[in-house]
C-alpha cells in the first residue's frame, strides 16, 4: 500500500487486459489516479525504477478461506490480508466456511466490522451461505443475506440434493446475485483421495473417479438451462467438465466458471511423493485434464483462475496423503508459479493470464473490471518475473505452511501494491 503521493514510474511494462494494452511507458500516478502514460514522461516527483517489472491491475481471487472466526491458529484476517497483498491480490471473496458461518446477517456484519477496524485497503466481498446445514437441506434466508451485502450466495461445497438446489435457483433468480457450485456428488465420490486412473492404480490410493464431477454438472447444467438462473461452476478439474461447459455456453445457458490455480500446475503425476500437500479437493487430474484445463482458459471457456486459498496448520496436515484434509495455500504462490510455468513456457500470454486472474473474475463477481489506462483509480501492482526467492516462514505472510513448495525456490515476486 501506497500514500496518495504523486509517483512517477518509468520505463515499466504496462499491461492492461482490458485494452489489450502490453508496452514499455512511463506511468505517472497523482493523488490515486493515473493521469498519464507516455513512452517518456518528466516530472519532479517520488521516481520507481521500472525496467524489468511488469505495472498491471491488482489481482482478484473469487473464493478463498479465511481462518478467523473460528480457526485463527490456521489464519487470522491481518494473515490472510497480507498474504493477498503479498501476492499482488487487492481484492478478495471469503467462503462461507467461518465458524459460525455466513449464513445469517450477523456473521456477515461481524466480519465487514472486522475488516473496517483493521483500516486495510484490500477490497473484501463475502459469499452468504446457500444452505443452513452440512446435508444440504434446508436454505438460508437468502433475501437477509442480501440486504447484509454478500456479493453472491455458495455453500463452497457439493449440494448433493437436486430438489433444493432446483428450489434455490428458482428462488434466486430475481436477486440477479451470482451463485457459485461445486460440482460434484459423493455418493461416487466415496472415499476417493484421488483421480481415479491408472496412477491411483499404481500409487495405491483410492480412486475418486471423473465421474463424480463430469455426472453432477450434466445434472447442474441441465437445471441451468431449464431454469436460466445464472450460476458460476467452481473448481473445475476435468476434461469432460470444460467440454460440457463449452457446450452449454454454445447453447446459450448463463453461466461462468472456474478451474483452481494448481490444477493448471501438477496432475496425478506429482502424487507419487504421497506429499500431504497436494491432497486437495477436486484432486489433481491426470495429464489429459491439466492440458484441458489449461485450453479452456486460454479459449474463454473457463473464464477465470481462482486460487482457493486453505489454510491448514502443520500439525492438520502432516498425516498420511489419504487422511490429510484437503486443501493448499495459494494467494502468494499463484501468480508467479503460473507466470514461471504457463506464461515462460507459452502456454498462456501475459495479457490471457491477467485477464483470467483480474479482470474476468469480476465479471463472475458482476463487478466492474480493473484496467491500467488514464483516468482510472489506481489499483495496480508492481510484478517482478525474474526475482528468485525461497518458500518459507521468513517470505510467506499466511500463518499456514500446507504447500507443495515449501522450502523451494520459485521465480517471480509482487514488490508493491499501489491501492488507495
Amino acid at each position: 500500500m501506497t500514500e496518495k503521493l504523486t509517483v512517477l514510474i518509468r520505463q515499466v511494462r504496462v499491461l492492461d487486459p482490458l485494452s489489450s494494452t502490453d508496452t514499455i511507458a512511463d506511468v505517472l500516478i497523482e493523488k490515486g489516479i493515473i493521469t498519464a502514460i507516455s513512452r517518456q514522461l518528466e516530472s519532479n516527483v517520488t521516481i520507481i525504477e521500472g525496467k524489468g517489472l511488469i505495472l498491471a491491475p491488482g489481482l482478484v481471487d473469487l473464493y478463498s478461506s479465511s481462518g478467523e472466526p473460528g480457526h485463527e491458529e490456521r489464519e487470522t484476517l491481518p494473515s490472510l490480508l497480507a498474504a493477498a497483498a503479498s501476492g499482488g491480490f487487492t481484492r478478495l471473496a471469503i467462503l462461507p466456511n467461518t465458524i459460525p458461518p455466513l449464513d445469517n446477517p450477523g456473521a456477515i456484519q461481524a466480519l465487514k466490522q472486522r475488516h473496517q477496524a483493521l483500516d486495510n485497503p484490500t477490497r473484501l466481498y463475502f459469499w452468504g451461505a446457500l444452505t443452513q446445514n452440512r446435508e444440504g437441506e434446508k436454505m438460508t434466508e437468502l433475501g437477509d443475506l442480501m440486504q447484509a451485502g454478500v456479493i453472491g450466495f455458495s455453500d463452497g461445497r457439493s449440494l448433493d440434493n437436486l430438489a433444493v438446489l432446483r428450489r434455490i435457483l428458482e428462488y434466486i433468480q430475481p436477486f440477479q446475485k451470482p451463485i457459485a457450485l461445486v460440482p460434484a456428488l459423493a455418493s461416487l465420490q466415496g472415499k476417493g483421495v484421488m483421480r481415479e486412473g491408472n496412477d491411483s492404480i499404481r500409487y495405491g490410493l483410492p480412486g475418486n473417479p471423473s465421474l463424480t464431477e463430469i455426472t453432477a454438472l450434466a445434472a447442474l447444467l441441465e437445471m441451468v438451462a431449464m431454469i436460466q438462473t445464472p450460476v458460476h461452476i467452481m473448481r473445475v478439474s476435468t476434461a469432460r467438465g470444460v467440454e460440457l461447459i463449452a457446450e452449454a455456453k454454445s447453447r446459450g445457458v448463463p453461466l461462468t466458471a472456474s478451474v483452481s490455480w494448481i490444477h493448471l500446475l501438477l496432475d496425478t503425476q506429482a502424487l507419487a511423493s504421497y506429499n500431504p500437500q497436494l491432497r486437495l479437493e477436486p484432486p489433481l487430474g491426470n495429464s489429459e485434464d491439466r492440458l484441458a484445463l489449461i485450453a479452456g482458459v486460454k479459449n474463454g471457456t473457463l473464464d477465470a483462475i481462482a486460487i482457493d486459498h486453505t489454510p491448514y496448520t502443520f500439525e492438520e496436515k502432516t498425516l498420511a496423503f489419504a487422511e490429510a484434509p484437503p486443501g493448499t495455500l495459494g494467494l502468494e504462490l499463484a501468480l508467479p508459479l503460473l507466470w514461471e510455468h504457463l506464461v515462460n513456457g507459452g502456454e498462456l500470454t501475459p495479457r490471457e493470464l491477467w485477464q483470467a486472474l483480474s479482470s474476468n473474475p469480476l465479471k463472475c463477481l458482476q463487478e466492474t473490471p480493473l484496467g491500467c489506462s488514464v483516468g482510472q483509480k489506481a489499483e495496480l501492482i508492481l510484478f517482478d518475473p525474474q526475482l528468485t526467492w525461497t518458500v518459507g516462514r521468513d517470505s510467506i505472510h499466511s500463518l499456514s505452511q500446507n504447500t507443495p513448495w515449501w522450502g523451494q525456490s520459485i521465480t517471480g515476486k509482487v514488490l508493491q501494491t499501489l491501492l488507495y
